[in-house]
């Protein structure tokens, strides 16, 4: 009996979901999946991602790639992040999240850094209420200097 990791299966899933909507899932399209899956919590840019994928697939070009990350934002599969630095990052979809996590982004070195758990429950609910209006979703990023360059600036 082959025991398979949680991540594997969340993966597994989204594979499935990418097949469900009546896409192939080609070769290019699980190298670009897999190389997120496995790189999650860095926050890949395109080129970062295309510059792994390449290693494993050498015939890919740039621009499937472009389209292929296009798809999995446009199905709900990944996530494009903006850090208002004009650079797109990307992150998987978790079907677990009810909303998007938050971000620390050091004005310095760039680092980003997850912040876990909705922070903002109680006060999108004072939100709702006060102004009779039904959130789907947020986005929070703080932006700061990390604990490696708060101490040099």
């Amino acid at each position: 009996m082959v025991l398979i990791s949680e991540k594997d299966h969340e993966l597994e899933l989204l594979k499935k979901r990418l097949r469900d909507k009546g896409y192939k899932l080609t070769t290019q399209r699980r190298a670009v999946l897999d190389t997120i899956s496995v790189n999650e919590g860095k926050h890949l840019t395109t080129e970062e991602i295309y510059d792994l994928v390449k290693k494993d697939c050498p015939e890919i070009g740039l621009a499937t790639v472009y389209r292929t990350l296009q798809l999995l934002e446009e199905i709900n599969i990944i996530y494009k992040l903006n850090f208002d630095d004009g650079i797109n990052r990307y992150e998987l979809v978790h079907d677990y999240e009810d909303h998007h996590h938050h971000h620390l982004i050091c004005l310095k070195c760039g680092k980003v850094i997850e912040v876990e758990g909705d922070l903002l429950e109680s006060l999108e609910k004072e939100i709702t209420k006060k102004y009779n209006f039904k959130i789907t979703n947020h986005m929070l990023k703080f932006f700061g200097y990390c604990s490696d360059c708060k101490d040099k600036i």
